[in-house]
């Protein structure tokens, strides 16, 4: 045991420090009302690799949100940030750190599926909250839901749920005509058991063929499912996609440089701007559903949004990533500033799970309980136009799925 040690101990301590991201410190400044000592929130995102621009934006909609906060809130933020890389195997040693040496009384905002699924033993043995993370699985939403784990957003199986009652209701899409294209991991299946249940609720029966395609995560080969498409009995018309914005856009543009007619839909998790920027010209009149409103809107939550951003981070683009993470952190302060005396670790699951139902300025309430730990259920559709993603309505499928133009795709 002890030559073990010897050969080992140092070699799996320096690999430990290697997995765990580089850390960032964060305080926000102490009012008059503020009590006691700082609360340390923790988030181990990806700040870098194929997810680097989701964790970014995710990371300054929280920042954001804590500093326009500050100044009438009732407690002090400290927020320590490490990199997963969007990687599940570092996000374990990231997690115990931030529990255990960094003492954080909870963990808000983490990015993605995989990472978010190997927190969870973790989080739940150590009682911390998991608090607005980006992802929309539902191992996160489990009935009755998990103590620790709280949501602000729409799950991902309720996104591509509307993506199908869309294409079938107003696109008059036949179940055989739609088609998936996922990363091949929780996340991907989180979306296509999602869009499955709702074609159940259409009509579709065991065995009928639904073609699904697949690539691996962190990875950018998708030729083969690309091929996949072209060779099927039957083209899709459409193509509900549940990946990350790099391998989506490779997709999207080799499917239509080999005359694959289809709308394209990606759920949230892609990053808007990020697969428009991918893409460019390619990216007109995909579909992106969304859980925020278009930051653009007038909703009072989002002008407060455009404000916070213009005075805290003014050259940063405003998108729908770093305005998730505001809107979920100004709810999570908002329950928190009802919790009298120091925060602990229980007294904030505790707080989440008694706020109830409250209207933060985005035109729907938002509810978390004892039995409700997921905010939000609103869906935005939206469109790429010239460049832009633009609020649509399911409605205008009536005219982008006619027979005559073949799934909306351009000449």
């Amino acid at each position: 045991m002890k030559l073990f040690d010897h050969l080992f101990r140092g070699p799996l301590m320096l690999l430990g420090l290697c997995l765990i991201g580089l850390s960032a410190e964060f305080v926000y400044a102490q009012t008059s009302q503020s009590q006691g000592t700082p609360v340390r929130l923790g988030m181990s995102t990806a700040l870098s690799g194929p997810a680097v621009d989701l964790g970014n934006n995710m990371k300054l909609g929280v920042e954001v949100a804590l500093k326009s906060h500050a100044p009438t809130s009732a407690h002090q933020y400290t927020l320590i940030v490490f990199d997963d890389g969007y990687e599940p195997l570092r996000t374990i040693p990231n997690t115990r750190q931030l529990i255990g040496p960094e003492k954080v009384q909870a963990i808000i905002g983490n990015v993605g599926t995989p990472t978010s699924v190997v927190s969870l033993p973790i989080i739940t043995s150590e009682n911390v909250c998991f608090y607005g993370a980006f992802t929309g699985a539902g191992v996160l939403r489990r009935n009755p839901p998990t103590a620790q784990v709280f949501n602000y957003r729409a799950s991902y199986a309720q996104e591509t749920a509307a993506m199908v009652d869309g294409l079938i209701t107003f696109g008059k899409l036949k179940l055989s005509q739609i088609a998936f294209f996922t990363q091949r991991d929780a996340y991907g299946q989180a979306g296509y058991g999602g869009a499955m249940d709702a074609m159940r609720r259409h009509g579709l029966k065991d065995g009928m063929p639904i073609l699904h395609t697949r690539y691996e995560r962190n990875s950018m080969n998708v030729e083969n499912a690309v091929a996949q498409m072209i060779l099927a009995d039957e083209p899709p018309r459409a193509v509900i996609m549940v990946g990350a914005y790099a391998p989506c856009a490779k997709f999207i543009a080799l499917a239509r440089e080999h005359g694959i007619k289809a709308l394209f839909l990606n759920v949230s998790f892609v990053g808007t701007q990020s697969l428009i920027n991918a893409l460019g010209s390619e990216s007109e009149d995909v579909i992106v559903t969304q859980v925020v409103p278009h930051p653009q809107s007038d909703l009072p939550l989002v002008k407060n949004y455009r404000q916070a951003m213009a005075s805290h981070a003014p050259d940063a683009e405003l998108n729908f990533g770093s305005l998730e993470g505001y809107i979920a952190t100004m709810l999570f302060q908002q329950a928190m500033d009802r919790v009298p005396g120091q925060l602990t670790r229980q007294k904030i699951i505790d707080g989440l799970a008694n706020l109830g139902t409250v209207d933060i300025g985005l035109g729907h309430p938002l509810t978390l309980n004892a039995s409700r730990h997921q905010a939000s259920d609103k869906v935005w559709p939206t469109i790429i136009r010239d460049g832009q993603a633009t609020p649509f309505d399911w409605k205008q499928l009536v005219e982008m799925c006619s027979p005559s133009d073949q799934g909306g795709t351009r000449e």
